[in-house]
């Protein structure tokens, strides 16, 4: 599987990240790496045809493996055979990048030592300090 970017040992964004599969075991891949993401993606269809959505859904067994996405802009799901995926691209902001542990610790760190000043703050208003 191709893939527009370049590799590092570093874990990096997904946004922005392309494939092109090769094989089937590579577009399986890619359309779990697209599933996961949470942002939106645009597939491009082997007809040319490039849809951007939120992929939704995705059966990858029975006779025809397929994804389902809500198309940006338009009303209603789309379905897409796995036949028909010639690339699938990570375009759509990823609504939780730089969410980790040690973001969430520091955030709510911050949300403490605020509280405490205002009730800090708040007592000496009303006389107690």
């Amino acid at each position: 599987m191709t893939d527009s970017k370049t590799h590092t040992s570093e874990q990096r964004p997904l946004q922005g990240r392309v494939f092109r599969p090769a094989t089937p075991a590579e577009l399986a891949e890619a359309i779990e790496q697209a599933f996961d993401y949470r942002g939106d993606v645009t597939v491009t269809l082997a007809s040319g045809e490039t849809v951007e959505g939120y992929l939704f859904n995705r059966v990858a067994d029975g006779p025809r493996p397929s994804i389902h996405m809500y198309p940006k802009n338009a009303s209603g799901a789309r379905q897409f055979a796995y036949a028909e995926l010639t690339a699938i691209a990570l375009s759509g902001e990823d609504t939780a990048s730089g969410t980790s542990w040690e973001a969430w610790v520091t955030k709510k760190e911050s949300q403490r030592q605020l509280e405490a000043q205002q009730e800090e703050a708040a007592a000496r208003a009303r006389g107690h300090l």
